[in-house]
């Protein structure tokens, strides 16, 4: 009898810049918050109610007290700085820790893994630089909905989606598959600008794609 493969879940966020770190921890918490799958992670991932002063510092409080940080080291000093960089490795705890529920969890079912919102450890041992996905598509089929359509990236982990809001662009989407990428929430009548990398490989990211546009009905 074969044994069953193995799946990790993959650190690689450690390797991000804290912006990016913010937006797989909000991809995460969406894709954990009630999901029966996951039904008791071991930091919470939103504040109990009532209150809990036993329970961990949930991931929702970590994340944006992770922003405010990031605001707050952008013009400031040293003090700022190492402040921003404490509150990242809080976010860190707690990702670490979910991260081993999910992979005890999910070890022999990828697809339960990846539903958790975090990536998995690419079995790739050689692994290169990925290439940019291009976005071969984005359909409004559904209303305040985009459906980006991206070239599948070999030996990618997932993809991250970005939009540009008041000419920052903005991560809104971290996705494991290229086929389908649905932006949900958007506002009729707004002209939306779209790009997207893919995740994993030897640099941690791609190149970004050559942007696409799309109205929203």
């Amino acid at each position: 009898m074969q044994n069953a493969k193995i799946s990790r879940v993959s650190l690689g966020y450690k390797f991000q810049t804290p912006t990016v770190v913010v937006s797989i921890l909000g991809w995460i918490i969406t894709c954990m918050a009630g999901n029966p799958l996951f039904p008791k992670p071991p930091v919470p991932l939103a504040p109990a109610v009532p209150p809990d002063p036993t329970a961990p510092v949930d991931m929702t409080t970590r994340m944006n007290a992770l922003q405010v940080a990031i605001n707050n080291s952008v013009d400031g000093g040293k003090a700022q700085t190492a402040a921003r960089d404490a509150a990242l490795e809080f976010v860190f705890e707690g990702m670490d820790a979910n991260a081993y529920y999910v992979s005890t969890i999910a070890r022999v079912n990828l697809p339960l893994l990846l539903a958790s919102g975090y990536s998995a450890v690419s079995t790739n041992r050689s692994q290169s630089p990925l290439a940019a996905p291009a976005i071969t598509g984005i359909d409004n089929d559904t209303p305040t909905q985009l459906d980006v359509h991206l070239t599948p990236i070999a030996n990618a982990l997932g993809y991250e989606v970005q939009i540009l809001i008041a000419n920052v662009w903005t991560t809104v989407m971290f996705s494991s598959q290229a086929r389908t990428i649905s932006l949900t929430g958007l506002t009729t009548g707004t002209v939306y600008q779209v790009r997207a990398r893919a995740v994993g490989g030897s640099t941690g990211q791609s190149p970004w794609s050559m942007p696409g546009s799309s109205i929203v009905d």
